[in-house]
């Protein structure tokens, strides 16, 4: 039991950092969104269960102290991580770009061997 409230207090530190691996940036913190970062259900931290009362209050003080950060900045936090990964998304475009190219060229290469040119224009003439 002790292992599961050290996923639910990880969580909440992730949430804390602004870090989260399930949930968005910059989400409110509160029992359910701990929850769901701790891979639970919504709901599953409840009052009424003695063992999450540390966590409980844990979770209250985060939400205090979030909701002295102005929502400017959460706004600033949730779009550096969405333009991370948009740039995440940029790069393993780029290189399946990349890869297209190389594979275009020996297909060009190897048609090129089979018709019996020798020359390769990479480029054309043109540009």
């Amino acid at each position: 039991m002790s292992e599961m409230l050290g996923e639910y207090f990880e969580a909440l530190e992730r949430l804390k950092q602004g870090k989260p691996l399930h949930v968005s940036v910059g989400i409110k913190i509160s029992n359910d969104s701990v929850a769901l970062e701790a891979g639970r259900n919504k709901g599953a931290i409840k009052k009424s269960r003695s063992i999450f009362a540390d966590l409980i209050v844990a979770i209250d003080m985060a939400a205090n102290e979030q909701n002295i950060l102005p929502i400017d900045q959460r706004k600033l936090l949730k779009l550096q991580d969405e333009v991370n990964t948009l740039r995440k998304d940029l790069e393993r475009a780029l290189g399946r770009e990349m890869s297209l190219l190389y594979e275009n060229y020996q297909l060009k290469k190897q048609l090129n061997t089979l018709n019996g040119v020798n020359v390769i224009p990479i480029r054309h003439a043109d540009l």
